[in-house]
């Protein structure tokens, strides 16, 4: 096992999800740890969902004193051709994934007896991402902004504002955290200092996945 790397792991698609992590979880009761020796998981960032291959999944399943891997990835356009790509490519290691992922997340033992899980964000449900997940964080006070921000993105958007149409829920979090004190955030940054409400209840069935799968 390398340096900094723990029997428990997640892998993750980018830097956002990387950092928001640790945040999340310590706002949730948690101590991860302040250090990459000290944290209670070790996450690594992919670069892209294009790079969780079952080469990657396979060895680190295989990685000697692994006891539990979790893949957290965006849903984007569907869910459900998200949940039969990581299907396909875990079959040939764990044969008894289910065919479709449970809407509580998955959590499967493998046949080595470790432990296997996948969340597929925002809520193994609907279309999205992290950042739809983090429209979920929006205070109660900050409810009329958010829907402001919603429009304000749209709107952008019909005016020729060039991001890409899959990336809306993207635009409208960010549009609503420059409006912030401090303006402009990182969303890691909007957890760790209560901007975003982490103990919101739809938050919390992703919560409860990563404390099953982590025996946390």
């Amino acid at each position: 096992m390398a340096k900094n790397d723990k029997p428990k792991k997640l892998l993750v698609e980018g830097q956002d999800d990387l950092r928001v992590i640790p945040e999340l979880i310590e706002k949730n009761g948690i101590t991860w740890g302040n250090k990459k020796e000290e944290a209670i998981i070790s996450i690594q960032e992919c670069g892209g969902y294009e790079n969780i291959t079952y080469d990657l999944i396979y060895t680190e399943l295989q990685t000697r004193g692994r006891t539990h891997l979790g893949l957290m990835v965006d849903a984007d356009d569907d869910v459900s051709l998200r949940w039969q790509s990581i299907r396909n490519a875990c079959l040939t290691s764990i044969p008894n994934l289910p065919e479709e992922i449970p809407e509580t997340g998955l959590i499967i033992s493998t046949p080595d007896d470790k432990k296997f899980g996948v969340w597929i964000m925002p809520d193994n449900i609907i279309e999205g991402m992290l950042e739809t997940f983090l429209g979920y964080m929006i205070p109660e006070q900050g409810e009329y902004l958010w829907e402001y921000a919603q429009d304000v993105a749209k709107e952008a958007k019909n005016k020729g504002a060039t991001f890409k149409q899959s990336y809306i829920d993207k635009a409208e979090i960010y549009t609503w955290l420059a409006w912030q004190n401090e303006p402009g955030r990182q969303i890691h940054q909007a957890i760790k200092y209560n901007i975003l409400n982490p103990n919101n209840p739809k938050v919390q069935g992703f919560i409860n996945w990563f404390k099953d799968l982590y025996d946390l």
